[in-house]
């Protein structure tokens, strides 16, 4: 009896090496765009950080510009976008959509401020890096317009309000230029954010139900947030 291991074992630990290999040098390309900026910093300083050789880096990701569009793709592309999709097109209540989804969006731009600030600041003067702004900009245009459409479904939105104008109008309240304005200048805390946010949605989106009208839009005291990362 052969002592060998299959070739299939050879190849998953190949496989776990190389995605171990890829998730190094993304972090350490995140970590240095985030702390020196995008310019300054070189392949050789990713390899440094991430414990490889400079090809290695160009090789995985590219260089520099593949890292930056890579990283952006792999996260809209996560197992949890997916979940929230089927979250945005599974609930019943509108009330309850709109703390969903301005949860979701706290807590993408919590796990990516550093990230979407470097893309934000580089885009206008990389081509690599505006492509990679319009990908994450289109992922989450795409999950608010589900939450557009899943409200209309549920007949909340407010008479003078189209499926189109929502889906701005959530975009206008949640995207990254928001939650940046709420918390660097105005120096709002986040959870002070996210609840001013969700207020100012159901005021600007949702249709009045009076208290002796049932259904799922009537607004009801809000239940407590769900915990976030770094809260």
């Amino acid at each position: 009896m052969s002592t060998r291991e299959p070739k299939k074992a050879a190849g998953g630990r190949r496989a776990e090496y190389a995605a171990a290999t890829r998730q190094a040098i993304h972090e350490a390309a995140l970590d240095l765009f985030s702390g020196k900026g995008y310019f300054a910093t070189t392949v050789d300083d990713i390899a440094t950080a991430a414990r490889v050789a400079p090809a290695t880096v160009y090789a995985v990701g590219g260089g520099k510009q593949g890292l930056l569009k890579a990283i952006i793709e792999a996260r809209t592309t996560a197992p949890d976008v997916e979940e929230t999709y089927g979250r945005i097109a599974g609930t019943a209540d509108a009330d309850e959509l709109l703390r969903f989804i301005t949860h979701a969006t706290r807590v993408r731009f919590e796990n990516s401020r550093g990230l979407m600030r470097v893309v934000i600041d580089t885009a206008p003067h990389d081509v690599a890096a505006a492509q990679a702004l319009r990908t994450a900009q289109a992922s989450l245009r795409d999950g608010l317009a589900r939450t557009a459409q899943r409200l209309a479904e549920l007949g909340a939105l407010r008479n003078e309000i189209d499926v189109r104008e929502a889906a701005d109008t959530l975009w206008f309240y949640l995207g990254n230029g928001a939650y940046f304005t709420l918390t660097d200048d105005n120096d709002w805390p986040l959870n002070k954010a996210e609840q001013w946010l969700h207020t100012s949605l159901r005021t600007a989106l949702l249709r009045p139900v009076s208290a002796d009208q049932g259904g799922s839009t009537s607004h009801v005291p809000p239940a407590p947030l769900p915990e976030s990362p770094g809260t």
